[in-house]
């Protein structure tokens, strides 16, 4: 089912409202509050994309089934994403027989939750999919809505996909995260937030995106398009649960490292260049990893190589290994032991003082 802007944020407005439904013990009102772009539509210069419709068009087509529930999106780019390229469908793809997941992502940009007794910090969350495409339904908007419940700006992030032939590649995810992060903190004052408060969480592909993202905050990736890139993207901290960390060869078994990444038969130079754990200084953030023993995409050896490349220069490092979880368990289900990484996240996070109360 091919998706305009207005359908796709329709869709996650229902996948939000059920989730936060089914996580919520006691009934409690929206978190969120209205789906809108940001800039002037008129502006926009993406080919074969059909244009924004009004906001009172989009608000009202969003589900009845979620009265009060509103989604907003924020485009990162003012036009054309760094390296031209792309896919050739006009806009995204929501296929719901894959449990809920984005392709075709032709204009990345952020779904953002907003709490409703907010605490002043913000997360920027990336949901995994091998790079191939966007698990929104089971690692983004879920995880969105219990954050927001914590008090937290939640930013979704619908990256490019290196997939579907984007000209820098590899580097495309990269350039939008990066420009995310700017962009968060750019309006940190609109949102009410703490610029020195703006976390990373990421899943499988999107944990090694967003550790990129937390250890290359430094590095350029893009030519400045407007004022918000003369800030910052270095953030405070990031949890990576069950990421992606490296592609040396053994543990270069995953689609997304071995083939969408570097290629069938990548150069040691591609590999350094896109295993997180050969990128670490000690101006890395504070990191907290989350893994399952029998994980079969991703195996232990992925955040052991980060956890000893961030204790081996002194970041502060917390990592929590489970029995059993396998891969892709989201936030959990009742009574499987990798579950409990989300109440062990805020823990960390509340002992570095990032969460504090409302």
């Amino acid at each position: 089912m091919t998706l305009d802007r207005r359908a796709l944020m329709a869709a996650a407005a229902a996948l939000l409202t059920a989730e936060r439904v089914k996580a919520q013990e006691n009934p409690g009102e929206s978190t969120v509050r209205a789906l809108r772009p940001i800039g002037d539509p008129a502006m926009r210069t993406l080919p074969e994309v059909p244009p924004q419709p009004p906001v009172r068009e989009t608000v009202q087509a969003l589900p009845k089934s979620a009265p009060g529930s509103e989604l907003e999106v924020i485009d990162l780019w003012p036009g054309l994403p760094p390296g031209g390229g792309g896919p050739f469908r006009s806009d995204y793809r929501f296929d719901e027989t894959l449990g809920g997941v984005i392709t075709g992502v032709t204009r990345p940009c952020l779904m953002v939750v907003r709490p409703e007794r907010p605490n002043g910090g913000a997360f920027l969350v990336a949901a995994g999919g091998g790079y191939r495409r966007i698990d929104i339904s089971g690692e983004g908007l879920p995880v969105a809505a219990w954050l927001a419940k914590a008090g937290f700006h939640v930013f979704v992030l619908i990256y490019r996909l290196p997939s579907e032939k984007w000209g820098d590649g590899p580097d495309a995810p990269r350039q939008d995260a990066q420009r995310a992060v700017r962009l968060i903190r750019a309006n940190a004052a609109q949102y009410g937030i703490d610029s020195e408060r703006i976390g990373l969480l990421g899943f499988s592909a999107g944990g090694h995106l967003m550790g990129e993202t937390a250890v290359d905050s430094e590095v350029d990736l893009y030519d400045d398009v407007d004022e918000a890139d003369q800030q910052s993207a270095h953030v405070a901290l990031a949890g990576l649960i069950y990421p992606i960390i490296t592609l040396k060869a053994p543990f270069d078994r995953t689609i997304s490292s071995r083939v969408v990444l570097v290629g069938e038969n990548p150069s040691e130079a591609q590999r350094r260049a896109y295993s997180v754990d050969a990128q670490v200084t000690k101006r890395a953030p504070p990191v907290f990893l989350a893994q399952a023993a029998d994980d079969p995409v991703g195996t232990v050896d992925h955040p052991l190589r980060m956890y000893n490349a961030l204790r081996a220069v002194g970041v502060p490092v917390e990592m929590h290994l489970f029995e059993r979880g396998g891969h892709g368990f989201g936030l959990g289900v009742p009574g499987m032991p990798a579950a409990a990484w989300a109440s062990l996240f805020l823990s960390w996070i509340r002992a570095r003082g990032f969460m504090r109360n409302v």
